[in-house]
């Protein structure tokens, strides 16, 4: 058996590439940081020929029956399986039947809402909220369109009926003081804001948008205080506190502390471009922005944070609810689409995502990352060949960095064009040199492009390197003390390094399996048969897995047991690679031929 067989591989497969990515896409409060660019042009243009939305293979039908209840059951069936239009469709169709049923009114609603059809949601909205006046995400949605029509009296009112719960204990008194900023209440404003003080985790929130009601207000001293604390909170800041401070100290005369803060960043976050722009302001004495420039802003901004946090959490389905009022709120707010497009691509609606990306604007800080992602999306969504397009376009376009070098070795990685991939590695570390700490990633993805070319002198070397920049990565540990298990060399320093990584990821089934596998071929069977159960019961229903622990018992004895471990392998990975199969099919025929310590699994 090789390494194209084995377990290990797929930590080294598609889905290393695509963290590689996204791992720095969340711009929000306390998020991570991402490289990005600025261009010259002021507005937003196509970079990739529209695409259809991908119709999910399900088999959805309307009844033939007029029957409500049908319609409503269709669409929360195509709610679960992630398809917005058909829940969309058939909600409204139920809606039709049963018009004041407070259920499948809020079924359609959502669905509307979750699609981005703001104007059909808020019709919904109203009607939900005459019969259920406590409905909370439709309350708020039109407290959103009240902010938006510059009716702050009405969103006042909509806000004091919301729920106190959760997330909106922080999101209603943020929208309620930024209400009272447009009616011109700044002292209800801070007094609203200072509210929050009952959840810690709220607290940075709480000082960035007094930071930013008071910077709007010309209230200099308390601003740059409460700047500061938000800032400090984060221990050196997120995109959004780093560059509303800057601004704040550009507008004030200190060009040198904006500088100071935003080398800061950038000392911290070496590859991030979105400062450039910023720091080329300064150096041409141009003046800065507001972060915030009105109400409206202010309003967008909590919305936009609370689902930074919420996606941060895990909760994707309300973060993408406040996420599409954001955007509502603000159209050009990039940050918002930015979220918004990470969003979607967790839901796996790709073109949507492709859309939102899309819309930012080349010439803002965010535009060199959404291009990243949106060469993501393509290849996710079929169309690999678009985004090896746009990737080589940004490969041109900026010729000192190495990150679309990166993401196009990690694409054509996933699609096991290894000779490709190489050769978009070799060229990224050219650009990149020496390399350091933060680079092991692309080492250890080369090396595994490299394995599977049959280049393995030059993987070991890469995968060698990664550690030695990071000597305790699990995944590296793993890969390499399997392969030179599985080639019979450094054993006694392999077996280790699996153990390690085991120790590091003691709940991770594939390390644990590459664990089971070393102590078999080494002979260790009885050994072997005990990791392979424990990362059968972690991963039931992986068929490699199953083919090895089926290896195992047969070489223990317990052959009743591992004919069926084989034959589960069989039948949860019909796909397997023919070869695997036909292996595995020899064995529940013939068994397993002696051997005096192992024969590489058949």
């Amino acid at each position: 058996m090789n390494m194209s067989q084995h377990t290990g591989l797929r930590h080294g497969g598609r889905a290393l590439g695509r963290k590689l990515l996204i791992v720095f896409a969340s711009v929000g409060l306390g998020a991570c940081v991402a490289p990005s660019a600025n261009s010259p042009t002021d507005e937003a243009l196509p970079l990739v020929a529209p695409a259809p939305e991908p119709v999910r293979a399900t088999a959805i039908e309307l009844p033939d029956s007029d029957s409500p209840l049908g319609g409503y059951l269709a669409g929360r069936l195509a709610r679960r399986e992630l398809d917005g239009a058909a829940a969309s469709k058939y909600f409204s169709q139920a809606l039709a039947d049963d018009p004041d049923n407070p259920e499948i009114l809020n079924s359609a609603f959502l669905a509307l809402h979750n699609q981005g059809r703001m104007s059909d949601a808020m019709v919904l909205a109203r009607r939900l909220v005459d019969i259920k006046p406590n409905a909370a995400i439709a309350g708020l949605t039109l407290a959103i369109d009240a902010i938006m029509r510059g009716e702050y009296d009405e969103a006042e009112e909509r806000l004091d009926t919301l729920p106190i719960q959760g997330y909106n204990a922080l999101l209603a008194p943020l929208l309620s003081a930024w209400v009272a900023v447009g009616q011109d209440r700044i002292d209800v404003a801070h007094a609203k804001i200072d509210s929050i003080d009952s959840n810690q985790a709220f607290f940075v929130f709480r000082d960035f948008h007094r930071a930013l009601i008071s910077d709007l207000m010309g209230q200099v001293k308390t601003a740059e205080r409460s700047y500061l604390v938000a800032h400090d909170i984060q221990s050196g800041g997120s995109y959004r506190t780093v560059t509303a401070l800057g601004a704040f100290y550009e507008r004030n005369g200190r060009p040198d502390d904006a500088n100071a803060l935003y080398e800061d960043f950038l000392e911290n976050n070496p590859d991030s471009l979105w400062f450039e722009a910023a720091i080329s302001r300064i150096a041409e004495g141009r003046p800065a922005p507001l972060l915030v420039r009105d109400a409206r802003d202010g309003a967008a901004e909590a919305l936009f944070g609370v689902a930074s946090a919420l996606l941060q959490e895990n909760a994707s389905k309300a973060a993408l609810i406040y996420s599409r009022l954001a955007v509502y709120l603000k159209p050009e707010f990039a940050a918002g689409k930015m979220l918004l497009g990470e969003i979607l691509e967790d839901f796996g609606k790709h073109e949507q995502a492709i859309a939102a990306l899309d819309s930012i604007p080349a010439d803002s800080p965010l535009s060199w990352t959404a291009r990243l992602k949106i060469a993501t999306n393509l290849d996710e969504s079929e169309r690999t060949e678009d985004a090896v397009a746009l990737l080589r376009t940004l490969v041109a376009e900026r010729p000192e960095r190495s990150d679309a070098l990166i993401s196009l070795g990690d694409m054509l990685r996933g699609q096991e064009r290894w000779r490709e991939s190489i050769a978009a590695y070799d060229e990224a570390f050219e650009r990149i040199g020496t390399p350091e700490r933060r680079h092991w990633r692309s080492l250890y993805a080369r090396g595994i492009s490299l394995e599977r070319a049959r280049q393995w002198p030059s993987a070991e070397r890469d995968f060698l390197a990664a550690l030695d920049l990071v000597p305790d990565q699990p995944f590296v540990l793993n890969y390499l003390g399997y392969s030179w298990v599985d080639q019979g060399i450094n054993l006694e320093r392999a077996l280790e390094m699996i153990e390690r990584a085991v120790d590091l990821r003691p709940n991770d089934g594939y390390i644990i399996d590459s664990l089971g596998w070393a102590h078999y071929r080494l002979g260790n069977f009885q050994r072997a048969v005990d990791y392979l159960e424990q990362a059968s019961e972690i991963l039931p229903g992986d068929p490699t897995i199953n083919d090895h622990l089926g290896d195992a018992l047969w070489r223990v004895d317990r052959r009743v047991e591992a004919n069926f471990q084989w034959q589960r392998a069989l039948t949860v990975g019909p796909d397997e690679d023919a070869e695997i199969t036909e292996a595995i099919k020899r064995k529940l025929e013939y068994g397993m031929l002696p051997s005096p310590v192992a024969d590489g699994g058949g």
